[in-house]
């Protein structure tokens, strides 16, 4: 059992709890789950100094960390919390051996960016350095002296210290997609797994905003040996040789292909799959994949969090158990629901277009709903969970988001976890972000959506849109014309078709990679033209 856990019938006294919050759910022993936004917990901040609702996710990681005794992993897009930095040199300096690794686009300290170099930073990227300033500046005389960045910049602290860290360069390239990792694993068997950055932002709330709680993230601590190695070995390819070794290190699809892991720990089952994947790869094998087929076999209720939802496979599995009765709601970040790509709009049964033009593959649904939108956080904070519950017992977390991006591009871990302890917990996050969110196509995007209609007279309305047949095409059955009317299919490739069926009848649109010159981008491009 995890050393610093808490135990299922561990309670907080209702005298040290502000009112209002609720009795904390049983935890399982071994895999235990925290949000930072919890309604039944609350700490006290250390940076901003006040106390807030939430469960206090870096206490969490700093405890796991200051429990090694030999090894520290840590692979996680972005550092810059000074007290984990002050925690990792700490257990660095009584011997035990550290690792770590970070997204090239964040592995260098705030303090270090000249003048020039700011000037050229985005918006958003101003705003960040801003607000990190005013963290570093301790005594507020809007200067930063050393002793204040060697107290608060979180990578000087680590770099001072001759931590080695590596970032999704190492191999020589100019960086993966992203190195999008956020897990830690400590003595070869204690293992966090986070949707959460190490940040401010990620974790308490931005420094400047009092109100502010923090992006809405989950943090799972699992006491395993076995899923330690699993990420180890993950860990180890991307980590090579280490710092200025032989450009050995290997990152997003220079990995070589990986299965799904199952592993039974105590009360649960946990599968575990890592990205990128080769376009190529059939999609089921994908991590992808592995969310479609737990969204599949839902029998009652799917509920998801999400911070982005683009992938178009999902909404047409998700319609499918729609149609077959299954409960389906979605809480997307507000940044990402409303626009073109977003399945979200699909399940609202709109089409929005991206000047005048939709995406090739769109399907709003014929039998919309209306359990879609977006929940009411403080303002600058984002809903940045990856999360599904499926029948209120099987929950999908991790650091993956919804989207090909991620499942092509990124460096990501993946959990479905089936355990019905584990999955109250998301349930009640699920439930507490649902209950004030705001449901439906908004106002703004309406009157988008009429614009369209007048502006775009070329393409179709949203609702001629949704209503729009497409025909498909048996691939089993199907003759060579009929083959040929297939967006990228010619004669030549609709005859290879018929060659394949005959040696095996085609049972999944998978099996379409058998034919030669079908691969992946091709198959994603017919499997909403055929059937079989």
């Amino acid at each position: 059992m995890l050393a610093l856990s808490i135990t299922a019938c561990q309670k907080v006294k209702t005298g040290d709890r502000r009112p209002g919050l609720v009795e904390p759910l049983p935890q399982d022993p071994l895999v235990q789950v925290y949000f930072n936004h919890s309604p039944s917990s609350q700490y006290f901040e250390p940076y901003r100094q006040q106390t807030r609702q939430g469960d206090d996710l870096e206490k969490q990681i700093i405890e796991t960390i200051s429990q090694a005794k030999s090894t520290i992993d840590i692979a996680v897009q972005e550092l810059r919390l000074p007290k984990v930095a002050q925690a990792i040199v700490k257990k660095h300096q009584e011997g035990v051996k550290v690792r770590l690794i970070l997204e090239n686009n964040y592995s260098r300290p705030w303090s270090s960016f000249t003048a020039a170099e700011i000037s050229k930073f985005t918006s958003r990227e101003r705003q960040r350095y801003a607000d990190f300033r005013k963290f570093l500046d301790i005594d507020g005389d809007n200067q930063l002296s050393s002793t204040e960045i060697n107290q608060r910049d979180a990578l000087v602290i680590l770099n001072n210290a001759k931590i080695p860290i590596i970032d999704d360069r190492e191999d020589g390239s100019r960086g993966s997609g992203l190195m999008h990792h956020k897990f830690v694993v400590v003595d070869s068997r204690f293992v966090i797994i986070t949707s959460a950055n190490f940040t401010l932002s990620g974790i308490h709330g931005d420094f400047h905003k009092p109100n502010s709680l923090g992006n809405a993230n989950n943090l799972l601590k699992i006491d395993s040996p076995e899923l330690a190695s699993i990420l180890t070995t993950e860990f180890n390819m991307m980590w090579g040789d280490g710092p200025g070794g032989r450009n050995n290190s290997k990152f997003g699809t220079h990995k070589p292909v990986r299965e799904p892991q199952v592993i039974e720990l105590g009360d649960s089952k946990i599968t575990v799959n890592f990205s990128p994947h080769s376009p190529r790869r059939i999609w089921s094998l994908t991590s992808n994949g592995l969310i479609g087929k737990q969204l599949e076999l839902a029998k009652k209720s799917v509920d998801m969090a999400l911070f982005v939802f683009s992938e178009q496979r999902f909404a047409n599995i998700l319609e499918n158990r729609h149609q077959q009765g299954i409960k389906v709601r979605a809480l997307i970040d507000p940044g990402f629901a409303y626009r073109p790509y977003s399945e979200g709009m699909d399940m609202m049964g709109v089409a929005l277009s991206n000047k005048c033009k939709y995406e090739l593959d769109n399907r709003p649904w014929k039998n919309p709903i209306t359990t879609v939108g977006t929940p009411l956080l403080p303002k600058g904070d984002l809903l940045h969970h990856k999360f599904a519950i499926v029948d209120q017992k099987t929950v999908i977390t991790g650091s993956h988001n919804w989207s090909t991006i991620a499942n092509h591009n990124n460096d990501e871990t993946l959990l479905v976890i089936e355990n019905p302890v584990v999955a109250a917990h998301y349930q009640r996050e699920w439930e507490r972000l649902y209950q004030d969110a705001q449901l439906g196509v908004p106002p703004k995007i309406q009157q988008k959506l009429k614009l369209q209609t007048k502006q775009c007279p070329r393409i179709l309305s949203p609702s001629s849109f949704v209503q729009k047949e497409i025909k498909k095409v048996n691939i089993n059955t199907a003759q060579l014309e009929e083959l040929d009317t297939l967006p990228g299919v010619g004669k030549k490739l609709a005859q290879r078709i018929i060659q394949t069926r005959k040696q095996k009848p085609f049972t999944s649109l998978e099996d379409l990679e058998r034919v030669p010159g079908i691969g992946g981008k091709m198959r994603h491009k017919l499997s909403d033209r055929v059937t079989w």
